[in-house]
């Protein structure tokens, strides 16, 4: 089992080559459709396993055609981390789809919308600055 430092070193080391790879290795054209980002990487303790969590932006179709693009070019993602990572074995690679960013966004929206629609009460207000 590699230390905890070393897998977050890997970790990392992955997700920047992978979002390299991203930006000008992957040419299938299902990937280019939704705008692509790497939210995290999650190395298992023996570096054999690598999730990719990777946010989409744009329609559910788009998402969608965008996922089967990067669950075809696994392969080709794992040959070329195997080129560009020195390690004694490459990691099984994974892609999955990371939505928190959507769901923090529509919190976000929830909680700016209560408070726009928040009427405060006048016995609040005619106590404001009112020492005890």
């Amino acid at each position: 089992m590699a230390t905890d430092r070393r897998v977050s070193r890997v970790a990392s080391l992955i997700k920047r080559e992978v979002s390299q790879i991203l930006i000008d290795g992957i040419k299938d054209d299902r990937v280019g459709t939704g705008m692509v980002s790497i939210t995290d990487v999650d190395v298992s303790g023996d570096l054999q396993h690598a999730k990719i969590f990777v946010s989409i932006y744009g329609t559910e179709e788009a998402r969608k055609e965008t996922m089967e693009g990067l669950k075809s070019a696994t392969g080709y993602v794992r040959s070329y981390l195997g080129q560009r990572v020195r390690l004694r074995r490459t990691p099984e690679v994974i892609f999955i789809e990371d939505r928190s960013l959507e769901r923090g966004d529509k919190m976000l929206t929830l909680l700016n919308e209560l408070a726009h629609n928040r009427k405060p009460d006048e016995e609040d207000l005619s106590n404001y600055g009112e020492e005890e």
